[in-house]
């Protein structure tokens, strides 16, 4: 299994579509900044990624700072540092004005109208919720917009379809819907990650790279498979079918760290995703993840999470902030 899917497998992830739009020409629509709609959507995610799907039609998303990007259907955009952005027909026009933010995202999917009737589009907001360390290792290197199309998979004619069935079932009386909803959109997330992988151009630097990448692809694997294995950057390279100072290289240049650094990061991720979803007694976490006694777990958790695991836990549970 490859890293992203290790990745993905393990750490608690939480998904949804909130908006169903249907635009008309002229049109513009003011998306707020991640940590603004962070509260109303998803109380408990650390961190949000906003993502939009564009269903039917084209539309261009502008951000301050960068030029806009041309959006057509099939289309899917992450905005990956969660700054607020514009989503319009065309450049220039001045974004809707007084509907409240609690209002849109007060009972997701809300169906949303707006235009001058005019050329439609049909937009699907959705986000993905995580801890924010994942976010860092999941977005590391990548542009502040990421564009997708995914009518080029093999998955993207289903991967549509069944969001479109589900966007119209989450909308019905028929219980359920959203539960159908919120999983398709962490595939859609999934699928987009993956198209980008695939598809991203020499030089580019980041965890995906890394995931993307032949050496370094094989030490995540490795690792990802086997964090409690007492790793050695010898036997990693082994993994990787390379030598040492390759592997510690190129390990560096695409993810930001050495491979051992990386390793106890990993092994500490994982350890915060099991104390929170999970009453298992520390020292089980701690073998768990590759410590042998819970004393060195508690000193490593501390050090990266500034506090000792099982006061995070506790703070966790009753929702204050742990990090």
């Amino acid at each position: 299994m490859d890293a992203l899917s290790q990745t993905l497998r393990a750490v608690r992830l939480m998904s949804a579509i909130f908006v169903q739009a249907r635009f008309t020409a002229p049109w513009c629509f003011q998306s707020p900044r991640a940590s603004e709609a962070a509260p109303l959507l998803e109380p408990s995610a650390e961190t949000m990624v906003i993502f939009h799907f564009v269903t039917e039609g084209a539309c261009i998303v502008e951000m301050d700072g960068t030029a806009p990007v041309h959006l057509v259907a099939g289309d899917v955009v992450l905005v990956t540092n969660g700054d607020a952005h514009r989503l319009a027909s065309g450049p220039g026009l001045a974004p809707l004005r007084g509907m409240p933010l609690e209002q849109i995202l007060s009972r997701p999917p809300l169906l949303f109208s707006h235009g001058g009737g005019g050329a439609p589009t049909h937009v699907a907001c959705g986000y993905l919720g995580c801890e924010t360390r994942l976010a860092r290792m999941l977005l590391s290197g990548l542009p502040p917009i990421v564009r997708v199309n995914v009518r080029g998979s093999s998955a993207g004619a289903w991967l549509e379809a069944s969001v479109r069935y589900a966007l119209d079932e989450a909308c019905s009386p028929r219980p359920g819907g959203a539960s159908v909803l919120a999983k398709l959109s962490e595939v859609l997330f999934i699928e987009v990650l993956r198209l980008y992988i695939a598809a991203q151009p020499e030089g580019r630097s980041g965890w995906l790279a890394g995931v993307g990448d032949r050496v370094v692809g094989a030490a995540l694997r490795a690792m990802h498979a086997r964090p409690a294995h007492a790793w050695t950057l010898e036997e990693l390279a082994r993994e990787a079918a390379t030598s040492r100072s390759v592997l510690a290289e190129r390990f560096q240049q695409l993810v930001g760290s050495s491979p051992m650094q990386y390793l106890k990061q990993w092994r500490l991720l994982l350890a915060a995703n099991m104390l929170a979803a999970s009453n298992s007694p520390l020292a089980r976490i701690a073998e768990d993840v590759g410590y042998q006694t819970d004393t060195a777990f508690s000193r490593a958790f501390r050090r990266e999470y500034g506090t000792p695991p099982a006061t995070w836990r506790r703070n966790r549970a009753v929702g204050e902030p742990t990090a």
